[in-house]
């Protein structure tokens, strides 16, 4: 159905604007304000509020703006009529074909702006990893005289690329400030000749910005030049380690990506030396210590550009076919997602679903809720389990979907002692969502638990065998007079501020686990 108000976006309603509220087209082909796009990326992932397409997503600004539309909307207003008033005509000397005129140059003049603004960034992006690897490179000369000339030759071939990467900055900055001027010229034409003088001026200067951002995709990055850094560098840690260099093929030109791609997509490109099928949960398990550790390099460089870029699932094949869970990193810790039957993103690296969740620790398991309300994602809440119990099984089966039924998009159902002491909430009806559901998803719970009046606790709701058994509740405040609640199995270590806030909402079912799944302990 056609959108009957194309000025307005369709999550918050708002009028778009040429400032927070700026509309831009999501790969899908969809279009919504900035503010919203910003609000619904939850851990480098989009979900299209329309088609509900998954997309990778940092920021807002990653998507183009849809000129478009804001072209659309600004031709709406120019001919908005009201009741009672005649049309006024636009209040310059010229002709409304030459005021259209101006309007289009101005319109194309903007859009050249915005996509020097997006290479320029590129280029400072470009231009700090290019000071990265030469500030990496004077590190190991001083480590090892014997591959000084490689280095130095590796430095030679960067001190070039740094000083095309100036070069080219300075000419996309002057070409920026002649297109602001040229469009604060278009404003102050007032006669047909001085139009014509002017888009003359416009179209020449749009044509050198044109001219330069072809260059730029053209120059940059030199594959020779990253290239050969990254190998020399690699070379010199591989010796230090007296381990043996392996060898790499350059990187072919003409498979560096197409011409839209952005620089720091094919500097990753010529990097990302990690081949399909070969990622394995021992490259997570360095790529988390080397974070930790705050040294990145070689392999575990491209591994962590994986992860961060959404592009890292661990997957399980079964007679329904194939589902995927998202492996994403926060704050130094890999956390895994639930199994969802969901497309891949392209060129994604695998690894097997059992593999990931063999690397669980029984005796120290993390597992995490991320509730939300309000359309927003409000806190994670990270649960360590009580060492292997079946209750505490149950709970991550059910975190990352191993077995089909996942915690991920049920409500949270009941609160109960509301402001007193031993006051505690509800949720896990993974099969009906309302409270009536939640059977147990193996067949023997019963164990030794622990008991508990402290705020935090996690514990189970009803006997071992009850048709409820999945149902956890999440106790909010400590009991007193020594209380204890019986058949605990986790506390909350963090996130119980979350939790709390939910409580607190106007409306209990309102609260959503958005997300769930485990802490991988790599």
């Amino acid at each position: 159905m056609m959108d009957n108000n194309p000025e307005e976006c369709s999550v918050c309603f708002n009028n778009y604007d040429d400032n927070q509220l700026r509309p831009r087209t999501l790969p899908c082909g969809h279009t919504f304000c900035s503010q919203c796009i910003n609000n619904a990326i939850k851990n480098g992932q989009l979900t299209c509020p329309s088609c509900h397409a998954q997309h990778a997503a940092t920021a807002a600004t990653q998507f183009p703006i849809n000129y478009g539309m804001e072209a659309l909307i600004r031709k709406l207003k120019g001919i908005e009529v009201v009741p009672g008033k005649p049309i006024k005509a636009p209040a310059r000397g010229i002709s409304k074909k030459l005021h259209s005129l101006v309007q289009e140059q101005k319109s194309i003049s903007s859009s050249l702006i915005t996509s020097c603004e997006e290479v320029l960034s590129q280029l400072g992006e470009y231009r700090g990893q290019l000071g990265d690897w030469k500030t990496q490179h004077l590190q190991l000369q001083d480590r090892l005289y014997a591959l000084v000339e490689q280095n130095k030759s590796a430095m030679k071939l960067l001190e070039l690329e740094d000083t095309s990467v100036v070069d080219m900055t300075t000419q996309g900055e002057e070409g920026k400030t002649q297109l602001q001027a040229m469009l604060g010229s278009l404003d102050t034409v007032n006669t047909a000749q001085e139009v014509f003088m002017t888009i003359n001026e416009v179209d020449q200067c749009n044509m050198e910005v044109e001219n330069w951002l072809q260059k730029c995709q053209e120059l940059f990055p030199d594959v020779k030049t990253v290239h050969t850094s990254v190998k020399v560098q690699e070379t010199i840690r591989e010796v230090l380690e007296m381990t043996t260099t392996e060898t790499g093929a350059t990187a072919d030109p003409a498979h560096l990506g197409d011409s839209a791609s952005s620089i720091m997509n094919k500097v990753q490109e010529i990097t990302g030396e990690i081949p399909q099928k070969q990622l394995t949960v021992e490259d997570l398990r360095r790529m988390r210590e080397s974070v930790k550790r705050l040294v990145e390099a070689g392999r575990v460089v491209a591994v962590k550009r994986l992860v961060e870029a959404g592009r890292v699932m661990a997957v399980q094949e079964d007679q329904d076919g194939r589902r995927s869970a998202r492996i994403t990193l926060q704050d130094g810790q890999l956390y895994l997602h639930p199994l969802l039957r969901q497309p891949s993103p392209a060129h994604a690296h695998t690894l097997q679903e059992s593999e990931v969740v063999g690397v669980l620790d029984p005796s120290c398991t993390l597992v995490f809720l991320d509730l939300g309300w309000a359309r927003s994602t409000r806190g994670r809440v990270t649960i360590r389990l009580t060492p292997d119990t079946p209750l505490a099984r149950q709970f991550v089966l059910l975190c990352t979907g191993q077995w089909g039924h996942t915690y991920r998009n049920t409500k949270l159902l009941r609160v109960c002692y509301k402001g007193k002491p031993g006051e505690w909430v509800k949720g896990g009806d993974y099969e009906s969502n309302d409270g009536e559901g939640g059977a147990p998803m193996l067949p023997d719970l019963q164990g030794q638990y622990r008991r508990s009046g402290q705020a935090g606790a996690v514990r189970a709701l009803g006997g071992p065998r009850g048709p409820r058994c999945a149902q956890f509740v999440i106790t909010t405040r400590d009991l007193q007079g020594g209380g204890q609640w019986s058949r605990v199995f986790g506390d909350v270590v963090s996130g119980l501020d979350v939790v709390r806030a939910a409580v607190n909402h106007s409306d209990i079912t309102e609260v959503t686990v958005v997300d769930c799944g485990v802490v991988l302990p790599l």
